[in-house]
């Protein structure tokens, strides 16, 4: 049996040596919590289904060591509070003999739903399986069915067999086909296979792919799906054509092992997706997060007309040994909404509303001036489990350094300009997870250049502070620029803070940030909240907001 402790809101996944295995329980902490930075993932698979959220994860029931994959299965009423049940699937057929691993849901018409998931056969090859409920009318989907007929997809001659995975929601089309994706490569270059069905049973590979790009290595993780040019309501995946839509393109990248996206059109009687020429189509391109995160999946709500993003995070170890001491590794992102911004040319994301009922304790700041040097702190809240809404208003701009135009790696500059590097405006922002002497601490900051007539905004999270283990941990200064305007001097920022993950969202979402952090002194009552400035020129807080953050209800 799994004992496992319960603290916020972030899922709990198992993942050793070079898997993930997704493990749905709420971040248990401990003091020494280690893990290992780059390592093969998994992702999960969200669904909603008769008032009931569904996850699916991947998961080693027999311990913190690679093999015995199976999906195992929780479920939710709210997004918030999660109870485990039966695991769904569970290697038994030929078709996925040597693990079942990761994929998507699909409603059906009938509100019939189906697991798609890629099975590793005794040739160990990559193959794309279905799965059925047992009893439709169970809510709960306790019990799942693998048909005969499986598997339904196949690697054919010019599909690489051992990258060949992660089938995405499938979406109908008026001609009368099911479409879906399925990651590949071919050398180096990233491919998304289109196949097509009319029964959801036989599957024919479309003559051309949905798209791919070069240089970008195996897409991992796909996940294609509308959204709306008009305000910040979900579309189901089927939602396709009009002038009112635009399709998202994320993929996960397993050179580099972070995500990037596109926008762009979809047609459907071509069979092709066009990237807009807005951002770039490789992994300098937009990222949903520009932190520790990855494997990431969307789903369409109905219940509210949403589309929800789950992500994963996983530990810094540098040993599998220190994950297997844990018996864990990894957490499930807080599930944020996402929706177009009204630029049309990125995504926005906000924690889903549902987290705003975690709130406890409230304190509250106005109008209070940050000269150079200033710290103040943020009291009467718990620092290790909060969350923390602050707008900063920047009385003038004249002082902004002028901005190199070589700057093109976000993070690293953020690290060589890290919270203790004083600049014109900026660094401002929070010290999260802080000891009381500064000795550590998890700096989430901005700073603002000039560049020619225009201002541009650099928000870093993490570094070389948030822990004095110097051995085990890999501890970045994340880091991403934020296309924001602020000449009305206004710039926001919201952090979610539990023990070992600081999630932060600049300027209301379009930036988004999530370090994993392992402090050895700022740890229970130990622990601190700042506001600081560290730029020449002073900044004010226009209003800050901070909660105390309650445990979920877990049974």
């Amino acid at each position: 049996m799994i004992h496992v402790r319960f603290t916020f809101f972030f899922l709990y996944i198992k993942k050793v040596a070079n898997h993930l295995f997704f493990s749905l329980f709420f971040l248990a902490w401990h003091p020494n919590l280690t893990s290992n930075y780059i390592e093969q993932i998994q992702m999960v698979c969200p669904m909603y289904y008769k008032g009931v959220y569904h996850l699916f994860y991947q998961y080693n029931p027999k311990g913190a060591v690679w093999g015995n994959i199976v999906w195992a299965h929780s479920v939710s009423t709210d997004l918030i509070n999660w109870f485990p049940l039966e695991h769904a699937l569970s290697p038994s057929k030929p078709f996925d003999i040597n693990g079942c691993w990761s994929g998507s849901a699909t409603i059906l018409p009938g509100n019939k739903p189906v697991i798609l998931y890629t099975g590793i056969d005794p040739d160990e090859r990559q193959i794309q399986n279905i799965a059925v409920p047992k009893n439709l009318s169970d809510p709960f989907l306790r019990e799942w069915v693998k048909p005969d007929y499986n598997p339904i997809i196949a690697p054919t001659i010019g599909v690489n067999a051992s990258a060949f995975r992660d089938p995405t929601t499938a979406w109908w089309s008026k001609d009368g086909h099911w479409r879906l994706v399925v990651g590949s490569k071919r050398d180096k270059r990233g491919t998304a296979v289109l196949y097509r069905s009319k029964d959801f049973i036989h599957w024919t590979k479309a003559k051309h792919l949905l798209h791919s790009s070069a240089t970008t290595g195996m897409w991992e993780c796909p996940d294609f799906f509308p959204v709306s040019l008009n305000g910040k309501q979900g579309l189901d995946t089927s939602s396709i054509g009009g002038d009112n839509i635009k399709h998202v393109l994320k993929v996960s990248l397993d050179l580099t092992r972070f995500e990037y996206y596109t926008l762009g059109q979809y047609f459907a009687s071509k069979e092709r997706y066009v990237p807009d020429n807005t951002s770039a189509d490789d992994s300098t391109g937009l990222r949903y997060d520009y932190g520790n995160f990855y494997a990431s999946k969307s789903f369409f709500d109905p219940s509210k007309n949403r589309r929800i993003l789950w992500g994963w995070a996983n530990e810094s170890d540098r040993t599998p040994d220190d994950q297997i001491a844990k018996g864990w590794a990894g957490v499930q992102a807080i599930p944020r909404t996402v929706w177009l911004d009204k630029n049309g040319k990125q995504l926005i994301q906000w924690p889903i509303e549902e987290v705003n009922h975690l709130r406890g304790e409230e304190v509250e700041m106005t109008k209070i001036p940050l000269v150079k040097g200033s710290r103040i702190e943020i009291e009467g809240i718990t620092p290790t489990q909060a969350d923390v809404e602050v707008t900063f208003r920047i009385p003038s701009l004249e002082h902004a350094e002028p901005f190199d135009p070589k700057w093109v790696d976000a993070e690293r500059l953020c690290g060589e300009k890290d919270a203790s590097v004083s600049g014109g405006i900026g660094p401002f922002g929070l010290l999260t997870l802080a000891s009381s002497d500064l000795q550590e601490y998890t700096a989430v900051f901005f700073r603002v250049f000039k560049s020619n007539d225009k201002h541009k905004v650099l928000m870093c999270s993490g570094g070389v502070r948030s822990s004095l283990d110097q051995d085990k941990m890999y501890k970045p200064s994340y880091g991403g620029f934020v296309d924001v305007d602020i000449s009305n001097g206004r710039l926001s920022l919201r952090s979610l803070i539990d023990k070992s993950v600081v999630e932060s969202f600049g300027a209301r979402g379009k930036t988004c940030i999530l370090s994993r952090v392992y402090p050895t002194l700022a740890i229970g009552s130990n622990a601190h909240l700042y506001v600081f400035n560290n730029g020449t020129q002073g900044v004010k807080i226009g209003k800050l907001k901070a909660w105390t953050m309650n445990s979920p209800n877990i049974n």
